[in-house]
């Protein structure tokens, strides 16, 4: 169902972190298959395309990540108040 993420939660905001198979095997044990994990973008397209935020991980530590997106809605308008 490709618009899952939708239904599950109805997010305010939607970022979508994106990575490369090498890099998450780098960062953790896990025991999704390539072919698993390759099968992912199809199944994501639709919460991609939907993003309000998209963010390519593979360069940035978690905090990095952090900093980035709550830099992004910032500037977006899209920061939750806090």
């Amino acid at each position: 169902m490709p618009d899952m993420w939708q239904r599950l939660a109805a997010p305010d905001v939607l970022v979508f972190l994106d990575v490369t198979w090498e890099v998450m095997r780098q960062r953790r044990r896990v025991k999704l298959t390539r072919s698993v994990f390759g099968a992912q973008p199809a199944r994501l397209a639709h919460a991609r395309q939907h993003a309000d935020l998209y963010v390519h991980t593979d360069d940035l530590s978690a905090l990095e990540v952090r900093d980035r997106v709550i830099a992004d809605l910032n500037e977006l308008g899209l920061a939750p108040d806090p």
